[in-house]
């Protein structure tokens, strides 16, 4: 979380005034759950492919509020990529343009919180983008389910081994799969897993 003055700087840099309510107070026990599907795991060198995010309004997952966008790449995707998300090239033809996707990403989640899981690489992509456009990185407040179910499996293995992966919490949680991932499912898996957490006081 930023502190005060990289807060205020951040919002010194903004460049477009249109989007000054990525600033303002949040809206009351309201997230937003988000995914980035990607060319690649180094931010630098990868492009976004696709964005999935779903609301999250007092620990209901409000399937019916969600952003899903398709990014069309600036050149071919890499087999080794393609094993991971299944988007080919021919699939993002008609994808917009990341910048404007990126911008339609800022008028879904507002000032709300993000939750996701290892958030940092999506937020680390989304800036990446974001800087060259508006001068700011994201100023949300951000939260990682990974981060919450470690603090909880803790308390039971106080120096033991904590399993991360994705698919593991999701089976410790007894949550259901929801099949290939994409940045939507994934975006409300994690979400399912944010909620489940809330509603646990350990595992």
């Amino acid at each position: 979380m930023f502190s005060e003055f990289k807060y205020k700087m951040n919002r010194k840099r903004l460049r477009d005034e249109r989007y000054a309510f990525l600033f303002d107070e949040p809206p009351a026990d309201e997230y937003v759950c988000f995914d980035c599907e990607t060319t690649g795991i180094n931010p630098k060198k990868a492009e976004i492919l696709s964005i999935g995010a779903v609301i999250i309004k007092n620990n209901h997952i409000l399937t019916s509020q969600k952003l899903e966008l398709f990014v069309r790449p600036s050149k071919d995707i890499n087999e080794d990529s393609i094993k991971v998300h299944h988007l080919r090239h021919c699939d993002l033809e008609h994808g917009i343009d990341p910048s404007h996707a990126v911008l339609q990403f800022l008028r879904f989640i507002g000032s709300r919180p993000l939750v996701g899981y290892y958030l940092e690489f999506d937020v680390a992509m989304i800036n990446k983008y974001l800087r060259p456009l508006l001068g700011i990185v994201l100023p949300n407040a951000q939260t990682d389910v990974s981060g919450i179910y470690y603090e909880k499996k803790a308390n039971t293995i106080p120096q033991g081994y904590i399993d991360l992966r994705f698919d593991v919490i999701m089976e410790e949680l007894d949550l259901p799969s929801l099949g290939q991932h994409d940045a939507f499912n994934d975006a409300l898996m994690t979400a399912m897993m944010y909620v489940k957490l809330q509603t646990i006081k350990k595992l």
